[in-house]
């Protein structure tokens, strides 16, 4: 896939320049890497590890053989405690990498779609913060905007019936 990059845009997710390329985060010129950072890198790189195919197969493989030992181990107290732990200890894991990268998926979307607001000539800027808004200022602007599309279908029904008489 080519990809072309024009001034302040950034690559697709898992090319060059992307969120989770470290490589990107220390062109800033910014070569100490901090915990945050580890992590990051960690996690990107253990997402992009289990979100293949080939994560799922290994999955299903393991399972498949705790259950075909089944029978060569009684199916005993502490062969079922084994597939137990194992799932709590990666499910729990889990969860901390899938927050991460879903907090920063969730802020470079933010980012992106505030790019698009403020680049509309008769957009309102305010949108471009939204996710800071509260729940009750949240609801007043769904309200408005719900309004204004209700008033939008109104018009073109008439100007849709208007061209139905005219026909």
């Amino acid at each position: 896939m080519a990809t072309t990059r024009s001034k302040g845009r950034s690559a697709p997710k898992g090319v060059a320049g992307s969120v989770c390329d470290p490589a990107a985060r220390t062109a800033n010129g910014s070569q100490r890497r901090t915990w945050s950072q580890l992590f990051s890198d960690m996690a990107c790189g253990a997402a992009q590890y289990a979100g293949h195919p080939i994560a799922f197969l290994i999955a299903v493989v393991l399972v498949l053989l705790w259950a075909l030992s089944g029978p060569l181990f009684g199916y005993s107290d502490t062969w079922q405690l084994v597939i137990n732990t194992s799932t709590t200890i990666v499910t729990f894991l889990m969860v901390f990498l899938i927050q991460h990268t879903q907090n920063r998926d969730t802020l470079a979307i933010q980012l992106k779609l505030a790019e698009l607001i403020m680049a509309g000539k008769d957009a309102e800027n305010r949108l471009a913060t939204a996710e800071d808004l509260s729940e009750d200022e949240l609801e007043e602007l769904h309200e408005g905007y719900r309004r204004r599309a209700e008033e939008t279908l109104d018009h073109l029904k008439q100007r849709r019936a208007k061209l139905k008489r005219a026909s």
